[in-house]
Parts: C-alpha cells; structure tokens; sequence
C-alpha cells in the first residue's frame, strides 16, 4: 500500500466517523446501510483476517444487509496503537490489538502479557475461554471508549534473529530485539540481557534488513505472512509467551451507533470468528513452519527453565498490585487445576 493511500485512508476515517450512512435497495426499496469498519495489522492470507471474513458474512446476512463490514488490514489505517485511538474517537468501530498496545489502558491486561505465566496451549486456552475470568478484564477499558468482545490465537511467540541461534539467555546479551510497545515486553528482554527495541510491526521487516534490529519475538506466521523469514534464519522456541490478540470494538459504536438487535448481532458474531480463528491456527502454524524451513530458516529448542528463571523478580514486581494480583491468581489457580486434572488421569491410566 502507498504511503499516499495510506494517510489518504487514515484521514478519512478519522474524517467521517465509525459509521457510514448509506443507501442501499433491499426487496427493491432503499434501506440506510451502517458503515461499520474494522482495522487489524495483519495480511489477507493471515487467520485473523479470515475470521473477520467470516464476521463479515455473519453480520452482513443476519441484518439483511443493514450493517456492511468493511475491513481494513495491513495497518491500512494505522498502526495497532493508532486505530485504537480512533476507536476511542469514533473513528474506527473494531480492532484486532495485542496486549502491548491495551496493557497501556489496563493494568489487566499487563497480567496476560508477563512471559510464561502460562504453563501449556491447554492452560492458555482454557483461561481465554474462562468468562469468570475474561468479562471483568473486557470491561476494563470501558472508561476508555472500548471494551472486547473476543479473543483470537496469536501462537506461542519466540525470538528469531538474523545473526545466531538463542540457545540460552547470554545469548542475547547486546542484541536489539523488537518488542510491541509494552513496558512489560521491554523489561523481559532485559531481564534476558537484550537491548529492546519497540518498533511498529509494520516496520520489522525493513529494521531485520537494514541490522536496524538484530531480532523479533513472535510467532511462526510472521516468518511467512510478513516475510521475516526471508532475512531472520534462526528461529528459537524459548515459548517465553501465549498471547491472545484481543477484538475490541468502540463503546459509541455498542452503546449508540446500532439499535439492540444490531449489537447483539455483532457479539454473536465475534463469537463465531473467535470459533473460527482458534481452529484455523494451529494449521496454519505448522504450514508456516513448513514454509520457512523450505526459505531456510533453521528451528531450534532451547531448555526453557534459564529464560523462566529469569522472570521470577518480574512476576513479583507486577503482582504487588492488589487489581494485577487478582487476575494473575486467578490465571495461576486455572493451571494449577489443569495440572492437578491432568496428573489424576495419568494416575489412572498406570
């Protein structure tokens, strides 16, 4: 996308508003169509981007075509931080944010975002879909103009470089890696002794290129899909996160721009993407896999236990919070459950 289209793009939503009137002929009378638009960072071929896809169809059809879908990927209207903004604004109605751009909202979401606060993909996912858990930390950002409606599987995430495998943490001591604009991404890399970098993702591919930076975190599509493969060759499954992207929508689009029924309709429906986006990704990862291995990208697995030992002063300094505390107790009491169940069942099975 040019730069021109771009800005062009950003301006006129921040112009005009999250929702659009139009007309279109329904049963062959004119209808007033709600323009409702959706800004996430990722390319087309990206399971998020599908899952919006689907959003789309659900929603379009269960209106008769009141509401129309519009997205927006590839940052076409911004950065993540940026379209968050301009769903405070009005601007943009739903977005596909990490947890470093809403942790800044939040302190909720900060909990989520601590490095290996999560013991397995079954402990992630089992506390996502938690609602005792999840609906108070959706609503957290209510004051701010937007609460979440959903979850989409962004992966395990991993550090990838361009210079050498990490294979433990000294092997990052003096590299600067690319992190999410977050504090608490920040303070783990340089509790690992890295130096980091926060860094529009949009921007990664030209940063690894130009030894602007000397390596990322994230997970395996961002090889693919962004081509981060192409110029990081050494990929490090250290696990040292399971992260959710979280849709959040506008509160002025909820609360006012659509009647009832309509809002009910698009909850419903980001229900149905989040259904559709969890079991889209683990295929889609393993392709990923597959494809960076065929461009040279060379996988390694690290003991795990240096890097979690590493974070221990960081999970006490974020659980001093009464609020922060709440939340990482009760995300530590689900996997503590998980593993008690899973131990009980291999007891029966000897």
């Amino acid at each position: 996308m040019k730069i021109g289209k771009r800005i062009t793009a950003l301006l006129l939503a921040a112009a005009i508003g999250i929702v659009a009137v139009g007309c279109n002929k329904v049963d062959g009378a004119e209808k007033k169509v709600k323009v409702v638009r959706v800004a996430h960072g990722q390319n087309e071929e990206h399971p998020q981007h599908k899952a919006m896809l689907e959003f789309e169809k659900y929603v379009e059809e269960k209106t008769n075509g009141e509401i129309d879908v519009q997205i927006f990927p590839n940052e076409l209207l911004g950065a993540t931080s940026q379209a968050v903004e301009l769903s405070q604004t009005g601007a943009v109605d739903l977005v596909i944010a990490g947890l470093g751009t809403l942790e800044a909202f939040n302190e909720c979401y900060t909990v989520f975002n601590l490095p290996y606060i999560m013991d397995s993909t079954e402990h992630y996912h089992a506390v996502m879909n938690d609602e005792d858990i999840m609906n108070s930390v959706y609503e957290s950002t209510r004051q701010s103009g937007f609460v979440g409606l959903t979850w989409f599987d962004a992966g395990v995430r991993n550090i990838y470089t361009t210079k050498k495998a990490i294979m433990e943490p000294d092997d990052l001591k003096g590299l600067k890696i690319r992190v999410q604009t977050s504090p608490t991404n920040v303070k783990m890399l340089q509790a690992l002794g890295a130096s980091p970098t926060p860094m529009s993702f949009g921007e990664v591919y030209t940063g690894l290129q130009q030894n602007v930076i000397d390596g990322a975190e994230n997970n395996e599509l961002a090889l693919i899909n962004n081509k981060h493969g192409e110029v990081a060759k050494h990929y490090s499954y250290n696990m040292h996160a399971m992260l959710p992207d979280i849709l959040i929508a506008s509160t002025d689009l909820l609360d006012n721009k659509l009647t009832e029924e309509q809002a009910k309709i698009v909850m419903e429906a980001a229900s149905y993407a989040n259904k559709f986006e969890v079991d889209l990704w683990e295929d889609a990862a393993a392709e990923a896999k597959e494809k960076a291995e065929a461009m040279g990208v060379q996988f390694y697995y690290p003991d795990i236990k240096p890097f979690q030992d590493k974070m221990k002063n960081l999970h006490a300094e974020y659980t001093k919070d009464e609020n922060m505390k709440a939340v990482y107790d009760k995300i530590r009491e689900k996997g503590d459950e998980i593993l008690a169940k899973n131990a009980s069942v291999e007891s029966e099975q000897e």
